[in-house]
């Protein structure tokens, strides 16, 4: 049986850039499948989840979530991919990247540069062992790489009825998506809001609450245990409370254990 061919996601808001980096691989990684084409950072999250691509090529400077943030989410679950940060700036992020699992190629994208980049995706994604990303190391450097957090939210408004509720997000014990709309699971009872789940997470601190599943965002500090029902499913159970949330195998290492 022959061998899959890799796959990646490349994420740009700039659609020029964007296609350009695309028509680059093409010539110079021709059996690399681009699995997705996002067009911001929040995209390229949701992108990544579906399709769980080994390599990512983030551009840094996106609306939404950064391409730190992103990865920075991407190094905590449990398939972590290559990363590759695109940019047109000297983001002070870059010397940090030059000797470590992260690479880096600056825009407009010379060959040469990029053909080096994959070079060392390539060997790494060759390694048995798993891929350097996951680290813990990698996963403070990111953090302590972001910017300073913009001004969030201070409140929820949920719609009942004629009443606009104000939740505060601390009050907030977990959110729940489907297609149409996002349940709020909160300390004095439930609301529905418009808001996706995945423009949540712009707007809500990522350290405070955490994502488990693709449907479900939870409040670190409402959570009592995870429960490893068998090897492929675990539940989290909440403090105070009856329901049991789904983890997802992707999140699934949020909770190791010491």
């Amino acid at each position: 049986m022959s061998k899959r061919n890799p796959t990646a996601l490349i994420a740009d808001d700039e659609e020029g850039p964007r296609e350009q980096l695309r028509a680059a691989l093409k010539r110079l990684w021709p059996e690399l499948e681009i699995v997705a084409a996002s067009i911001h950072g929040v995209d390229a999250w949701d992108d990544f989840l579906q399709h769980e691509p080994e390599v990512c090529f983030l551009d840094i400077r996106m609306p939404g979530l950064t391409g730190i943030e992103v990865a920075r989410r991407m190094a905590a679950t449990a398939t972590p991919p290559q990363v590759v940060f695109v940019t047109a700036f000297g983001d002070h992020a870059l010397s940090a990247f030059d000797a470590g699992a992260v690479d880096y190629v600056m825009k407009p994208v010379d060959d040469t540069r990029l053909a080096q980049a994959i070079e060392r995706v390539r060997g790494r994604l060759q390694q048995d062992t798993p891929p350097a990303s996951a680290g813990p190391d990698l996963q403070a450097l990111l953090k302590q790489l972001l910017p300073a957090a913009a001004a969030r939210p201070k409140m929820i408004q949920a719609s009942l009825g004629r009443e606009v509720k104000m939740i505060a997000p601390e009050d907030v014990i977990y959110f729940e998506s489907d297609n149409r709309y996002t349940r709020v699971v909160y300390t004095g009872g439930e609301a529905l809001i418009r808001t996706a789940l995945k423009e949540l997470l712009t707007q809500l601190d990522a350290d405070e609450f955490w994502q488990v599943h693709r449907s479900v965002l939870v409040n670190s500090r409402c959570i009592a245990s995870a429960i490893r029902v068998d090897e492929n499913t675990m539940v989290l159970t909440l403090k105070g409370r009856e329901e049991k949330l789904p983890v997802s195998r992707q999140f699934q290492g949020l909770f190791k254990g010491q």
